[in-house]
């Protein structure tokens, strides 16, 4: 009886071993799966919360302007979203997992509104239709549904080598509650550079709006160089845009009129001068919400006193003209006369009258003591009492 007893659970346990293992590996296909589908990168809900960055309520911020700016991925640390071209072993550029996800209907994309951004269900992308209007190939992939469509894309189909630019839309905030001054990036825009049949300039299509913290997990998981004397990838395409590594032109700003500024300003000069400007005034506002301290108030007391140093210097370099050159190397020399006779000059070759007379050197006056001074007053003179 015991041993029948032994058997029984010796089954029951191998079969409980068998199930779990069963469950472990099909948790494990299910997971590679997903993971395939998304590039490589498995990010659940969790993950999804922890990279979205916190946006303040209007009642704690006291001063926010809203920055439209162009990057150019040719200049600067910019280079860092465009390469590689193709995946590789290094990873894939920003456009490539972009269009991985929206193939894989794993996010959302809003349409390029000229002047207008809204990212509401009323103005989100039909993917087919994008892709379509853009001429790149594609298939339905396995598993599409009219609901949730998605679509497979070779690489070689995907245009990476076209987006050189995109369009960023920032927010400089003053945060009350936290009492600082800071810069995030709300959304960014792929922009197609294109040559027509007949050749010449290339022309900007910009494609679509994507919310940076909707694929921030998804970039959190890519690594990119920014210096080419050190290869080594420090920095996720997440770091890039949250240290404020890229750099870019301002082609607009929120206003009244919903106008760009080359609305607003049509001479060249005038836009050059309307970009630093704001530049120069978003600069200014951060650097005047603080009291500088001793050392700060010290080291522009110094800056200001070189400069103004240099200033001299470069006045009193070197003359304007050689016959100025001539005279300062010429030691001045004049030989004084009697009244009415003349003066020469040597060094300036002039002749001029002396019509100054001798005048003799007064002595200083010397001050007496007063004799009533407290000082110089005799004990003995003191009336007494």
């Amino acid at each position: 009886m015991k041993t029948l007893k032994i058997i029984i659970a010796a089954l029951l346990m191998c079969f409980a071993a068998t199930s779990l293992e069963a469950q472990v590996v099909k948790r494990t296909d299910g997971d590679r799966k997903k993971k395939e589908d998304t590039g490589g990168v498995n990010i659940t809900s969790r993950q999804q919360a922890f990279y979205e960055q916190r946006q303040p309520s209007d009642a704690d911020l006291q001063w926010m302007k809203v920055i439209y700016r162009s990057l150019d991925l040719t200049k600067g640390k910019n280079p860092a979203l465009y390469y590689p071209e193709e995946p590789n072993e290094d990873g894939q550029s920003l456009f490539f997992i972009i269009m991985r996800l929206l193939a894989d209907n794993k996010l959302t994309a809003y349409e390029y509104l000229d002047g207008r951004e809204m990212f509401t269900d009323e103005f989100r992308i039909d993917v087919a239709e994008m892709l379509d209007r853009f001429h790149i190939m594609y298939t339905p992939a396995k598993g599409s549904t009219t609901k949730a469509p998605r679509y497979t894309i070779e690489d070689a189909d995907i245009p990476g080598n076209e987006v050189l630019s995109y369009y960023i839309i920032e927010r400089y905030e003053f945060d009350t509650r936290y009492n600082q001054m800071r810069t995030r990036v709300d959304a960014v825009c792929p922009v197609l550079h294109r040559t027509d049949e007949f050749g010449g300039e290339a022309i900007k299509y910009p494609m679509f709006w994507i919310k940076l913290n909707d694929i921030r997990p998804y970039m959190a998981n890519q690594y990119v160089f920014t210096d080419d004397d050190n290869n080594l990838p420090r920095y996720s395409l997440d770091d890039f845009f949250k240290l404020n590594l890229y750099s870019g032109e301002i082609y607009k700003t929120k206003n009244l009129r919903n106008q760009s500024l080359m609305q607003q300003f049509p001479d060249e000069k005038a836009y050059k001068h309307a970009q630093d400007s704001i530049e120069q005034r978003l600069v200014a506002f951060n650097n005047d919400l603080w009291v500088p301290d001793r050392e700060e108030i010290l080291k522009r007391k110094k800056e200001l006193a070189e400069a103004s140093g240099e200033a001299d210097d470069q006045l009193s370099d070197e003359p304007a003209t050689e016959e100025n050159a001539a005279k300062a190397d010429k030691p001045s020399v004049k030989r004084s006369t009697k009244r009415g006779e003349k003066i020469e000059d040597e060094s300036s070759g002039t002749v001029r009258k002396n019509n100054k007379s001798k005048i003799k050197q007064r002595k200083p006056k010397t001050v007496k003591a007063s004799s009533n001074s407290s000082a110089t007053r005799s004990v003995r003179n003191r009336k007494r009492k």
